[in-house]
């Protein structure tokens, strides 16, 4: 790590599940995968054609959960990004879903086979409470290399994701491996790159796994942003949005012209969710307004 991550960064990372269980049961996305609740609708966005959403983490400094559904529903977003099983029913009640479910930490990840048995157990106790709330995707991390090589790392973690997606295919859950910086944020983290991110998709070998394509760490890691999307893209099962530098709004203040990468991401015909996390420096409501405008395609 270059510089020490933000006690932000650190608050929506870091932390495993504990204990899981839900009985509840609502509707999946539309898309590849089918319902699982009986009479199950999917929630829509309310506008343009992607589905956009936000990361809890970011904006709930002074803003409770149920205040985030609220921004969100009046925004049109459909769901909220990073939550655990226990948040569950408070995205329910607003009739948004958990766009993306929390698990086990970033720095401890399938690369390294000495985390094998607490990510895997975390990771399947969370696709059951996922699949039992009807919900789509679950986040996996593939942890810092602590002197792992990349090759090595890749076939670890490629060993680790066949004793799991098998779980994932029966559950009809997504498991998405983030892509992170390794120069500003998370240091040493392995799947820092979406050409090595890309690989592992192709050696696991099921639409079960796939990358959850983090636009801001791309950004610092390797640019060419709407090139890697049109190329790559069919191995991208969510996004992330983040202005650069600072990972705050994704307006003009910074260096990527957010318009035009959600036009590409939705001639795509993406049919995932694309959530914002920047760091707001004004008011949380309206830089996020401002957010699902600029990304309205």
């Amino acid at each position: 790590m270059t510089t020490p991550q933000k006690p932000s960064e650190m608050t929506r990372r870091s932390f495993g599940l504990g204990a899981i269980g839900t009985t509840a049961t609502a509707a999946v996305l539309a898309g590849n995968l089918s319902e699982t609740g009986e009479g199950a609708t999917a929630p829509q966005s309310t506008k343009g054609r992607l589905n956009q959403s936000m990361c809890k983490w970011c904006y709930d400094k002074n803003l409770s959960l149920e205040d985030l559904c609220v921004i969100a529903k009046g925004l049109g977003m459909v769901g909220i990004d990073l939550l655990t099983p226990k948040e569950f029913d408070t995205v329910k009640k607003h009739g948004l879903v958990c766009t993306m479910v929390s698990s086990h930490p970033l720095t401890d990840g399938l690369c390294d086979p000495k985390y094998w048995d607490k990510s895997l157990q975390v990771l399947n106790d969370t696709i059951e409470a996922t699949s039992a709330a009807g919900f789509r995707n679950v986040i996996t991390f593939s942890g810092n290399a602590r002197g792992i090589d990349r090759k090595t790392g890749l076939k670890n973690c490629a060993e680790a994701l066949k004793k799991i997606v098998p779980v994932a295919e029966k559950k009809k859950v997504i498991l998405n491996m983030e892509l992170l910086n390794s120069r500003v944020d998370h240091a040493d983290y392995m799947c820092d790159l979406s050409a090595w991110g890309v690989e592992l998709c192709k050696e696991v070998g099921s639409d079960h796994f796939k990358l959850l394509f983090d636009i801001y760490h791309m950004q610092i890691m390797e640019g060419d942003i709407i090139r890697t999307i049109q190329r790559d893209h069919q191995y991208f099962g969510h996004y992330h949005t983040g202005g650069n530098p600072g990972r705050h709004e994704i307006d003009n203040s910074q260096e990527l012209y957010y318009p035009a990468i959600a036009k590409a991401i939705a001639e795509t015909g993406f049919d995932g969710f694309f959530a914002h996390e920047f760091i707001p420096v004004r008011d949380v409501k309206k830089s996020l307004s401002e957010a699902v405008e600029l990304c309205t395609v």
